[in-house]
């Protein structure tokens, strides 16, 4: 369109577009503001301009068939599996269009992609006869545009009025790796197929896996999503495993199914401690929140609340020797001695006077060993109460010690252990049967202590007494003979030192296991992603320790800073501070590993071909690698400064590199001689400077067009230049970010160009004018990359607030959502073929999203993300406050799931009453019928049996008081018509009268309907226990007949022989111990 040309108007379009046409006959849209209407034109009134009848606009737009025809002007050979193979004269169904250039269809049923200037309209009154030529040429450049003007116009109007949205493919999760264990959690040996020693489980990111230390694989995976592991610990019979989360959350998972078997929401921070009592069957947690909390293994729900440390729980373990007796310590430098029966704490230890990290109980409950923020371990000997002994306060340092006469045992310090390590005591640990202790500190060293039995301790008290008395024969040390506490039995007699563990770096977590031919196995795990298994045989003089296995090369050993793909999406290269990793992307297995020499990598790239990656340093080193010799074949000293940015060239002929010293600097590929001797045929990749553009600012990115026209450079300053690829001249700044832009990307038609930013933002830019579509408030902290789906206008941005987010640029609306990291994110990698999805983060992992054939319909994806939002918070607040019971603390907290069940009671209650009152009679409300219920008693009983064992107690308590009313006017024929539930509804009464004891006392007109719930359940508990009795003696009288006729025993209490056989064990294997004092 050319100054004082005439235009004929053929339709307005929006209020700033016409669509016209010259007089050459081509037919095209332009701004309203760049013309001067003499004739004015109606925006419904279409222009009396008629073109040929195989491309009349008119004959689109009037034509409103449902199923849009176009033909195939030419043959089209897919590319990627998204696109959609066309032949000639191929009539084509189009179903929606992706971008004004690419429309999606389908063909004998095939369904993909195919670009728009290949195709032409067909109105029905029109043979389906097509045009023979080849491929688009210059001289048929007119009747193409007009073609392709008319099918956009005709799409865009017809899908509008059809009330079709564009649709977009789901991506969802496919796997996390390169983590091998988190250094937040703690590790444990585990049993698998009856082998010990050789299985350990670790915490990885919000994951819980078993590790195979031989083969260095994964055996089993346990995941709950979005939170973090902070604690796990099996059940002492292998069957359950207890992991406890950031949020408070306490899952209990099947070893076998590893399945979820129920979920205790019982603290309100991060767990910090969990230990299952000897059978199993209760669970003991502690937390950041001061409390802890004991938990049903069978019933699966929370039973109380123990309150009364100040500060966060570091350890609590079940006592052995006596039943129901829980000891904990905490920061406050407590350690604490409660009883479960009366839920209350009888004896105190407040003799430290820094924080208490970690107790441990030894020999069967003899010893108490705790670690402190010195370097010793304080002792103390737990004794059981006689009437020879009786319990008196005790004087020690000047500090009384009360002992409270309700305490069955005597807590008495006997002295302290020297560590050799350096700071302050981190993990405290014992083996299974309490015989090894392990601790670690600060620096790099396991340090043990093995517990003698008290037959070994005599021995030891007697080879110390003839040494006393030859060298009180000779004269020598009267002075020590006359002191009588020399001849009793002294802590060293009972504790050896055995042989340190040196380890590689500090430990963040270790666990012990003793073997029965006597060889201690230690795991740890490091900071650095890795694990190691040691092993030391107890019985050798001088032994030292010996690395069995470790696991390595399965992770990066510091956090991942950028990631890239390979051109056929089938390998990731990722880098950190000291290497280059290859991976698999279908079985995320490390293929490559490539050492850096202490190079901290910033940015990657593969290099057409993909046999190398470069690699860009913070040094400002660009290393050239070869993959397939794993090996680093060239360093050049690209940059004086932080590389931060490399990208290809359109021609893939070479690479532009940004740097931290102000310069942008072009490379072209070259083969050379390979420098090895031994190779002076070969060739090999090497870069050729070929220009520099010098700037004033630290460049941050640098991204060219894909019509090889600009090149965009982010600056420190916050602004954008755009500068001319071939004469590197400005053409654009793009400023307004108030802080500066660390990533940006160009669209594959160069037309839109997207920043993100530190201040939280993404620009959409147009690359004609420079001027800004829109700012979007994309993350909650700094955008940290970016970067489109390939011939799309929809890019993904990733931020350190962790989450990965997909955008439209078109409509300037975001997708949806991925679950991202832990932490922060770093950077993502969209592969060439848009299906797959790669970032990196601070939690070490590498997350791996795949494209789905789900359509995801956009107003969904906002409607369930407003939804959980709603529900991050509690509309009823997070304290569960009932009046009159201001000191109330249930064993769990208040969740959705508790407020959802509350609601469901009252819907249940208000759908009864109504139901009722029509008699009971007529079709059942929707909402019975959706619990299958036939009647008010079971859709009252069904709505109970749905709430989750660990919340129903909170849901009880959001009811209120006149729902607490209606519902125990139910009860009595509920226990009427259903014995068979009599345990669910008496726990349901018992609760709500305890805590709704004084109102319901007062309330006059309850005490009819208390006296028929009381003599209801009394029968019902009755029938119960009647029918438990019958059965038992009954199997007791059948048990005494076979006995009598077989002189066989059936059954034996295991519980009472148990203690018997461990005892016996014990002293099988201390007879064939022979430990030797290793002095310090």
């Amino acid at each position: 369109m050319c100054v004082n040309e005439k235009i004929y108007l053929l339709r307005r379009i929006t209020d700033e577009w016409y669509m016209g046409r010259d007089r050459r006959g081509l037919v095209g849209m332009f701004p309203v503001n760049y013309v001067e209407v003499k004739v004015p034109l109606s925006s419904d009134e279409p222009a009396q301009f008629t073109p040929s009848a195989t491309c009349s606009a008119s004959a689109a737009v009037q034509q409103r068939s449902d199923a849009i025809k176009v033909r195939a002007l030419y043959h089209f050979a897919a590319e990627t599996p998204e696109d959609l193979s066309l032949r000639e004269d191929d009539l084509v169904t189009v179903l929606y269009q992706i971008t004004p250039e690419w429309l999606y269809g389908e063909v004998n049923g095939r369904r993909g992609q195919f670009p728009a200037n290949f195709i032409e309209y067909v109105p029905p009154n029109l043979p389906s006869k097509a045009t023979n030529g080849g491929p688009p040429q210059n001289n048929k450049r007119s009747s193409n545009f007009v073609r392709i003007v008319f099918v956009k116009i005709y799409l865009k109007m017809t899908l509008g009025k059809m009330g079709l949205t564009k649709q977009y493919l789901s991506y969802v999760p496919d796997a996390s790796f390169n983590i091998i264990a988190s250094g937040r959690a703690n590790v444990s040996f585990v049993t698998v197929n009856g082998i010990d020693g050789r299985y350990v489980m670790v915490a990885a990111a919000e994951k819980v896996i078993i590790w195979n230390m031989r083969l260095g694989e994964k055996v089993a995976e346990f995941k709950r999503d979005k939170q973090e592991v902070t604690y796990l610990r099996a059940s002492p019979d292998q069957k359950h495993l207890a992991v406890g989360y950031a949020d408070g959350v306490i899952e209990l998972f099947d070893f076998a199914n590893k399945e979820s078997v129920c979920s205790f929401a019982a603290h309100r921070s991060a767990v910090s401690a969990i230990n299952f009592d000897l059978l199993g069957l209760k669970l003991i947690s502690g937390g950041l929140d001061n409390d802890l909390v004991l938990s049903d293994v069978v019933a699966h729900e929370g039973k109380c609340r123990l309150p009364g440390h100040t500060a966060p729980i570091t350890q609590v373990c079940f006592m052995q020797r006596y039943q129901d007796v829980v000891v904990s310590s905490s920061k406050d430098t407590q350690i604490k001695f409660w009883n479960l029966e009366t839920q209350c704490c009888f004896k105190t230890i407040v003799d430290h006077r820094t924080e208490v990290w970690g107790i441990a109980l030894m020999r069967n409950d003899d010893f108490l060993v705790c670690g402190t923020a010195d370097t010793q371990l304080s002792v103390y000997r737990i004794a059981p109460c006689t009437e020879e002994q009786p319990s008196l306060p005790l004087i020690e340092g000047g500090t009384v010690v009360e002992e409270s006469t309700v305490s069955p045992f005597r807590c008495t310090a006997v002295g302290s252990i020297q560590r050799a390590g350096h700071g302050r005591t981190i993990n405290l640990v014992a083996d299974v049967n309490g015989q090894v202790l392990g601790c670690h500190g600060t620096d790099k060293k396991i340090e043990l202590f093995y517990f003698c039995t008290m037959e070994e301790a005599m021995k030891k008290l007697t080879k110390r007494m003839k040494k006393l008395d030859t060298k009180n024969a000779n004269g020598k040390e009267a002075t020590a003979s006359a002191n009588p506490d020399a001849r009793q039995l002294a802590l060293t007699d009972e504790i050896k030192r055995l042989p340190s563990i040196p380890t590689p770096e500090k430990v963040k977590s270790f666990d012990l296991l003793l073997g029965s031919r006597n060889e201690l196995r230690v795991c740890c795990t490091f900071l650095k992603n890795f694990v190691h298994l040691f092993a030391l045989d107890v019985n050798k003089k001088q032994a030292e320790s010996v690395t069995l296995h470790s696991i390595t090369k399965q992770g990066h050993a510091s956090e991942v800073r950028s990631v890239s793909f390979s051109s056929d999406s089938l390998a990731i290269a990722s880098g950190s501070a000291e290497s280059l990793k290859l991976w698999s992307r279908s079985t995320q297995a490390v293929l490559r590993t490539i050492p850096t020499d202490g190079g901290y990598v910033v940015s990657t790239c593969f290099v057409p071909g993909d046999r190398h990656v470069l690699v860009g340093l913070k040094t400002g080193q660009l290393l050239i690698v070869d993959i397939v010799a794993a090996e680093v074949i060239e360093r050049i000293e690209a940059h004086e400064k932080e590389l931060w940015s490399i990208v290809l060239t359109p021609d893939k002929h070479g690479c532009v590199t940004g740097g931290g010293d102000t310069t942008v600097k072009f490379w072209s590929f070259e083969l050379i001689a390979s420098p090895k001797p031994e190779q002076n045929e070969a060739k090999v990749l090497s870069l050729l400077h070929k220009n520099t553009l010098k700037l004033e600012e630290t460049v941050l990115c640098v991204r060219l067009s894909q019509n090889n026209k600009y090149i965009a450079v982010a600056l420190l300053d916050t602004t954008v230049k755009i500068f001319f690829l071939d004469s590197l001249k400005f053409y654009l700044s793009l400023y307004g970010h108030k802080l500066p832009v660390l990533t940006m990307d160009i669209s594959y038609d160069s037309n839109i160009i997207v920043t993100g930013s530190a201040d939280r933002t993404i620009k959409i830019w147009g690359m004609d004018f420079g001027d800004c579509h829109r700012s979007l408030l994309a993350h909650d902290n700094s955008v940290t990359s970016l970067q489109f789906v390939p011939k799309t206008h929809l890019f993904f941005s990733c931020g350190r607030d962790g989450k990965v987010k997909q955008w439209d640029a078109d409509i300037f609306q975001k997708i949806i959502t991925l679950p991202g990291h832990l932490g922060e994110a770093y950077n993502l990698a969209v592969s060439p073929n848009g299906r797959y999805v790669v970032s990196c983060g601070s939690d070490r992992t590498l997350r791996l999203f795949e494209r789905t054939d789900e359509p995801l319909v956009l107003q969904d994806v906002q409607e369930e993300e407003r939804e959980e939002m709603e529900n991050a918070t509690l509309a009823t607040g997070e304290d569960s406050a009932v009046p009159g019971l201001p000191g109330l603390r249930l064993a769990s907290k208040k969740t959705i799931g508790a407020e959802k069940g509350a609601e469901n009671i009252l819907e249940c209650l208000e759908v009864s009453k109504q139901y009722e009152a029509e008699g009971s009679k007529g079709p059942l409300p929707p909402l019975m019928f959706a619990f299958s219920a036939g009647d008010t008693q079971q859709f009252l009983l069904s709505v109970l049996g749905r709430i989750r064992a660990s919340d129903l107690e909170e849901s009880l308590l959001l009811l209120p008081f006149s729902a607490v009313c209606e519902l125990l006017e139910r009860i009595p024929k509920l226990t009427t018509s259903r014995r068979d539930q009599t345990e669910l509804i008496c726990k349901v009464v018992l609760f709500l009268f305890r805590v709704h004891q004084k109102p319901i006392v007062n309330n006059q007109v309850l005490l009819p309907v208390i006296q028929e719930i009381i003599s209801t359940l009394q029968g019902a508990i009755g029938e119960l226990r009647d029918m438990v009795g019958t059965n038992l003696y009954a199997s007791q009288m059948l048990q005494r007949e076979v006995e009598a006729s077989q002189g066989c025993a059936l059954f034996r209490d295991a519980t009472k022989h148990r203690q018997q056989r461990e005892r016996r064990r014990r002293k099988r294997e201390a007879a064939k111990r022979t430990f030797v004092q290793i002095t310090k």
